[in-house]
């Protein structure tokens, strides 16, 4: 199928299953342009079931690729950030498979999922100093088995074919590889936030090499929540103001309504940058010397003013995030940033 595939002139689709839109990238096959994207709107009241919500992400997977010109039926999907465990720890020095049997170990501890319908993988981000001893740090991702069923079996509804299952994180140090790709960023150290519908996604990288992962419960719907509870409207609306305000240019919105708006998300932004501020202090410690160079702002909620707020309250310079720039045509619309997984997803490598 991927040989069919390549012939076609495209990679695989990468299929962004979010808790507010589906969206879909492919690639050519040489990855120089977008051959086919669409980001398609998901009810803003989720079905309330696992069942409801499969049967909805089958409905609205197959609506967002009618008529679209997408090739063949390889698909790299992303596990929901709600099912999947994250965690940086550190082990004894060790490699190979004996490292993978101390990981393993010492996860099972951690992990909150039973032994037997859990799904683990592994990054090695790199030897730390602890005390007068060297040990290894490394990222681990788990999730449970039903998740990854569940993924599969919408595939199957769709009629794709999943060749890979990526988890959010590391399609997101694949887009800004490609992003960042000069020799001078091999070695730059830099962290990525992707600010989701429903959670914050944030990798800190040496070049393509992560070195801490974390995800924060932060993202629209949280803003959207405070919205609606500040100015006494229906979740909907306030969700629906806030998008199409963020949407205008700078010079056509209601300095009213953007002073409502900022006055009800400004406590959240807070959390979220001393969250944020956390994370670069454990990053200082734990790997010092390694100095943070710049951050990345990308996800759905992503925009050029929130990236200098944070460029200020980090003491970081901040940029906001561009998937496109890779390719030279792009059939990317809306907010370039809120591309940076599925653009990932697409990129990934399959046999």
């Amino acid at each position: 199928m991927v040989g069919w595939t390549k012939r076609q002139g495209a990679g695989p689709i990468g299929v962004d299953l979010g808790s507010r839109s589906i969206k879909l990238v492919q690639l050519s096959v040489d990855r120089t342009r977008v051959r086919d994207a669409v980001c398609w709107d998901l009810p803003l009241v989720a079905a309330s079931d696992p069942a409801s919500r499969e049967r909805q992400m089958v409905d609205m997977l197959t609506q967002a690729r009618e008529g679209r010109d997408f090739r063949g039926r390889d698909a790299v999907f992303c596990l929901n950030t709600a099912d999947l465990f994250i965690q940086n720890m550190r082990v004894p020095q060790t490699s190979g498979d004996q490292l993978r049997q101390v990981v393993e170990k010492e996860a099972a501890g951690r992990v909150p999922f039973e032994a037997d319908q859990t799904e683990m993988r592994f990054f090695e981000a790199d030897t730390v100093r602890q005390g007068d001893a060297y040990r290894r740090e490394v990222i681990v991702l788990a999730c449970r088995q039903p998740s990854v069923q569940a993924i599969l079996d919408v595939a199957e509804a769709t009629g794709l074919n999943p060749v890979a299952i990526d988890a959010a994180p590391a399609a997101l140090l694949r887009c800004y590889a490609a992003q960042f790709r000069r020799s001078s960023d091999e070695e730059v150290c830099a962290m990525f936030i992707s600010i989701g519908a429903s959670c914050t996604t944030l990798v800190i990288a040496r070049g393509e090499n992560p070195q801490f992962i974390k995800q924060i419960d932060f993202g629209g719907r949280q803003m959207d929540e405070a919205v609606a509870r500040d100015l006494r409207m229906k979740l909907t609306d306030a969700a629906a103001l806030r998008r199409h305000h963020g949407d205008r240019r700078a010079d056509r919105r209601d300095p009213e309504v953007a002073r409502s708006i900022a006055d009800a998300t400004r406590p959240l932004l807070e959390i979220l940058a001393n969250d944020l501020a956390m994370c670069m202090r454990y990053y200082s410690v734990t790997f010092r010397g390694q100095t943070l160079a710049r951050a990345v702002l990308g996800g759905g909620e992503a925009s050029a003013g929130l990236a200098e707020w944070l460029s200020t309250r980090l003491d970081l310079s901040c940029e906001l995030a561009d998937p496109t720039r890779p390719f030279r045509q792009s059939s990317l619309s809306g907010r370039a940033a809120q591309w940076d997984v599925a653009v990932g997803l697409a990129l990934r490598e399959v046999e």
